[in-house]
């Protein structure tokens, strides 16, 4: 099918892509683009990488995001059609590899002026990259600005002399004040140069992108797009003692019903809503009160922590794994296939990580303490599961799933980097029951559980068997038996966490997947004689 219509028009044609960025406020790519153009053309490209129907993956969506994300995407674009509209312009959306795209739109639009907001994922750098190189060679101005982050991640690494700052504090320091940030930044346009002769599609819906959208009994409670986006910060600055007082990680994990946070992270990933008007909104009260609280644990301090983690992932070769990852330790994981399944499904047989998890896949959403012990759990807690597969599960279920700050908090949480006090951990069934005593949150997201007395909802297994026969759930069969048990699980990973890094600092961090497997070996015989035995029986018959 041809998209494009070889009738040009003459003049100045500009082009902005929306990749991020999807707003009209604090937009420098789209006011330089419809600065002094005839013609405008806003275009996004749906990338089939993120978009295409995968049967074969765990939940319903692509290869790459769950139906949750897609759906948000998609609201979100609509929104951001209307916004254009009613600055006489509209979103040009088109579907393909998206380099391969927008090189055909520059040429077959005769496009003077490329616009892009500036990404650090590296995806959408190569991305960019070979946009920029086909632009550069044929003479366009291309102007790709810095605006999804407060700083420029690349001027805080040259400022630490070309690395990043591996700590919150030494981030904070080196960054400072943003340039900006002490003139208003742009609340939007008020017109927009008309679009140029071209034929393109709508915003295509989740059945035209090939997805069944059933009724499910649940679905996400958070909508996308810019409209929604002001709205949830007017709702959250509204109260000014809230936003003075915020203080992270305080909040209740389990408060589902209205959410002990802002909920704004999937609006600032998908670049709804700007981080550097949220910033400036957040100063402007931090000064009319007499009293706030400071980073790292204010409101201004998350958006801070963002910053951090794009600058660490932007300045870090192989971020996003632990091979080959310096600033990563070294660590022998499990591959355990059953065990992230029990997890990642919600059948783990602890109802508090449970219904964290069954939250996740039903709003693509929890509250950040609520990831901490889920992510906990997996790893170095009780399943000692590999982190790169919980971030996987992460990555596709989460609405508000960011390259950087996903791979940064499962680093952190796993105690592979930057966190190392692999002794702290979130207890899964303690944790919870501190905020909810009679398991509310567990008897929403378990309605198998809903009838369990509240001295058994955070461990039904303890419940003789006439209460579980009246709470009409039976441990084995209606609900799993713990996959493990948690005190000596627990016991276990901080013995192995203590090998691993006693051996990652004799090895001054150049651990090879030979010690990684001999390390494995010596815990595997130490914990069952039984399997040295038979390997030195092995060995003298060899």
């Amino acid at each position: 099918m041809r998209l494009f219509n070889p009738t040009m028009a003459t003049g100045s044609n500009s082009l902005i892509w929306f990749r991020k960025g999807l707003r009209i406020h604090d937009n420098p790519a789209l006011e330089h683009a419809a600065k002094g153009s005839d013609f405008l053309y806003p275009v996004f490209v749906i990338d089939p990488h993120y978009m295409e129907p995968d049967v074969t993956a765990f939940s319903p969506g692509s290869k790459r995001a769950g139906l949750n994300r897609i759906r948000f995407l998609l609201e979100s674009l609509v929104d951001l059609d209307l916004s254009l509209k009613r600055l006489g312009s509209r979103l040009l959306v088109l579907k393909g590899e998206p380099s391969q795209v927008l090189i055909r739109c520059l040429k077959e639009w005769s496009i003077n002026k490329l616009c892009f907001e500036y990404d650090t994922d590296p995806y959408y750098q190569a991305l960019g990259n070979q946009v920029k190189s086909y632009a550069s060679a044929a003479g366009i101005e291309i102007f790709s600005p810095v605006s999804h982050t407060l700083f420029n991640p690349a001027d805080i690494i040259q400022k630490n002399g070309g690395r990043p700052p591996l700590s919150y504090q030494s981030f904070i320091k080196l960054a400072g004040e943003p340039s900006w940030a002490s003139s208003p930044v742009s609340n939007g346009l008020s017109w927009l140069p008309p679009v140029g002769n071209c034929s393109t599609t709508e915003v295509l819906s989740m059945e035209e992108l090939g997805y069944h959208d059933s009724e499910e009994d649940e679905r996400t409670p958070f909508k996308g797009g810019e409209l929604e986006a002001l709205r949830r910060l007017r709702e959250s600055l509204s109260n000014k003692e809230w936003v003075a007082n915020f203080e992270k990680p305080k909040g209740d994990p389990s408060a589902f019903l209205s959410p002990a946070t802002t909920v704004l992270s999937p609006y600032l990933k998908f670049g709804c809503l700007s981080s550097r008007y949220f910033y400036q909104c957040i100063q402007g009260i931090q000064r009319s009160v007499k009293k706030h609280t400071s980073p790292p644990v204010s409101l201004l301090g998350q958006l801070l922590w963002r910053d951090f983690f794009y600058t660490v992932a932007f300045g870090t070769p192989n971020f996003d794994r632990m091979k080959d990852n310096r600033i990563c330790k070294q660590i022998p994981w499990k591959n355990d296939d059953e065990l992230l399944a029990a997890w990642r499904d919600g059948r783990t047989g602890f109802p508090w990580i449970d219904a964290i998890m069954v939250q996740l896949h039903k709003w693509g959403w929890m509250h950040h303490l609520a990831r901490h012990c889920v992510a906990c759990f997996l790893t170095r807690g009780d399943l000692f599961v590999h982190w790169e597969k919980g971030r996987d599960v992460f990555e596709r279920l989460l609405i508000d799933s960011d390259w950087a700050i996903n791979n940064g908090n499962w680093l952190w949480l796993s105690c592979s980097s930057f966190f190392y006090q692999y002794n702290r951990i979130y207890s899964p069934i303690s944790f919870g029951k501190k905020y909810d005593p009679n398991g509310n949150y567990i008897r929403h997201f378990l309605p198998v559980l809903k009838d369990m007395p509240k001295e058994y909802i955070y461990e039904p297994w303890t419940a003789p068997l006439s209460i579980q026969i009246n709470a009409k759930c039976i441990i084995g069969k209606d609900y799993p038996k713990p996959v493990v048990s948690h005190d000596s699980a627990s016991k276990e990973c901080k013995q192995i966490l203590y090998e691993a890094y006693e051996l990652n600092k004799k090895l001054n961090g150049m651990v090879s997947e030979e010690d990684l497997k001999n390390l494995r070996r010596k815990l595997e015989d130490r914990n069952n004689p039984e399997s040295k035995s038979k390997r030195l029986k092995q060995t003298r018959i060899g």
